[in-house]
């Protein structure tokens, strides 16, 4: 192997060993990891510029979700609606996790996963902390559930996203033949909460007889917030039908846009302290992780794995796409999710250019003549970059945030305790992902 992959591989497999044994902060690893490249001269200004050009889409959702979350915060809504859920447990932390699954497969049918779970997490520890239970089980199954939800709608996590778009997949189409797979991937979670969250799961407590929703803080704000959010729900859905063509990273940036025209509106805070509690390491860390794979990319690992799926496997596809669910899910959960899955899209096409299944302009982001019989392969892709990511605190975006959250919150989430909850569930999922994606191969034919 040339001595630039080698310190490729090497830097790379060292930053994901910091991280695992907490040797130093994720967001500072990467940036360590990032400029030893540039150091090597083996990171140049072009390779920068592509993995900017990959990353702005999802780090465009992350950040439109973050700042639609934060302009609802001094309303006083999360503590009304915390309050609200909690009476409807009546107690029960049984209750309390099932109520966490509906209201996060709700939410991520049409928000971004990572949304979500900015969204919920003040009103989880709010929970938490009233039925005395530690919070990090619920919020790592609140991420886990956000990325299995994601599953739901073309637009629900980042990684699902890339894939479709880069297939031409609409909306539609995507409800029509991959949501019910999501679904699945939801339900096979509620058998195995008993099990991983006994403590939460079995808690019963007494609630105060005078426990009312408290009034919110700032109606007004409160409404124009939510409207804001329910116009992101709406352009999330139609903005691609519309003639200007809006897709969700833009959609993201309106909504930024809008909630913080909302704040400076109302004279409640200034916009720079608003902007100040966006959770930018977050943010740093994925673009680091997107700079990172656009390196390993340069080893010629992934461009080498087209031919070789194909000399392995040919043109049976339901093969290839059971290995790419494994590959990928494995992946997955030891690099964040979203840039993973920007390199093996490159991958897969020019798998099927091998395999002479699509011609050579299949290659380019504008082909949109795939077979029918495609469509399994790229499905168990979206299911493997999005349920692999499960399986490790760096595996999605979600789960950075969640355990992010988690850290502000004084309850640091160590990568080993991540995989506790995540290694059993990412193994159930992609079981469950792999019977979905054979049943759709014989669905769409052969």
């Amino acid at each position: 192997m040339e001595l630039q992959s080698i310190i490729i591989l090497a830097v790379f497999a060292g930053v994901i060993l910091a991280i695992a044994i907490n040797a130093v902060d994720m967001a500072l690893a990467a940036m360590l990891g990032v400029s030893t490249l540039i150091i090597f001269g083996i990171f140049a200004q072009q390779d920068v510029l592509n993995a900017v050009r990959a990353a702005g889409g999802p780090l465009s959702l992350l950040f439109g979700g973050m700042v639609v979350a934060r302009t609802l915060e001094p309303t006083g809504i999360f503590d009304n609606i915390g309050t609200r859920f909690l009476l409807a447990t009546k107690g029960s932390g049984k209750r309390f996790l099932l109520g966490i699954v509906v209201l996060v497969s709700v939410l991520c049918a049409f928000l971004p996963n990572a949304t979500t779970v900015i969204l919920l997490a003040p009103i989880i520890i709010r929970i938490s902390k009233a039925l005395d239970v530690d919070f990090v089980g619920p919020m790592v199954l609140t991420a886990i559930l956000s990325n299995s939800a994601g599953l739901l709608t073309l637009i629900g996590d980042p990684a699902t996203f890339l894939v479709g778009s880069s297939i031409g997949l609409t909306f539609v189409q995507y409800l029509q033949k991959v949501s019910l797979g999501g679904l699945l991937t939801i339900l096979v979670l509620i058998p195995l909460m008993p099990v991983a969250l006994k403590d939460v799961w079995d808690v019963q407590r007494s609630l105060p007889a005078d426990l009312r929703p408290k009034p919110l803080a700032r109606p007004v704000m409160a409404v124009f917030s939510l409207l804001v959010l329910i116009a992101m729900i709406i352009l999330f859905m139609v903005g691609e039908q519309l003639p200007t063509h809006i897709v969700p990273p833009a959609v993201a940036i309106i909504g930024a846009t809008l909630a913080l025209l909302v704040i400076y509106g109302t004279k409640i805070e200034p916009i720079d302290k608003a902007l100040k509690d966006i959770d930018w390491k977050t943010l740093l860390f994925l673009l680091c992780m997107f700079c990172l794979v656009e390196a390993f990319t340069k080893t010629g690992v992934i461009q080498g794995m087209s031919l070789k799926f194909y000399a392995w496997f040919g043109v049976e596809l339901l093969l290839v796409g059971i290995m790419v669910l494994l590959v990928v899910g494995l992946g997955s959960s030891l690099l964040a999710n979203i840039p993973l899955v920007a390199a093996m899209i490159i991958m897969l096409k020019g798998y099927f250019v091998a395999a002479q299944l699509v011609p050579e302009e299949a290659l380019g982001p504008a082909f949109t003549g795939w077979p029918a019989s495609s469509l399994p392969v790229f499905v168990a892709m979206m299911f493997a970059g999005t349920l692999g990511g499960n399986a490790t605190l760096i595996g999605a975006s979600a789960n950075i945030v969640s355990v992010g959250i988690c850290a502000a919150n004084g309850k640091p989430v160590t990568f080993a305790r991540f995989m506790r909850y995540g290694v059993p569930v990412t193994a159930c999922q992609l079981a469950v992902s792999a019977a979905y994606v054979t049943a759709l191969f014989f669905w769409m034919g052969r």
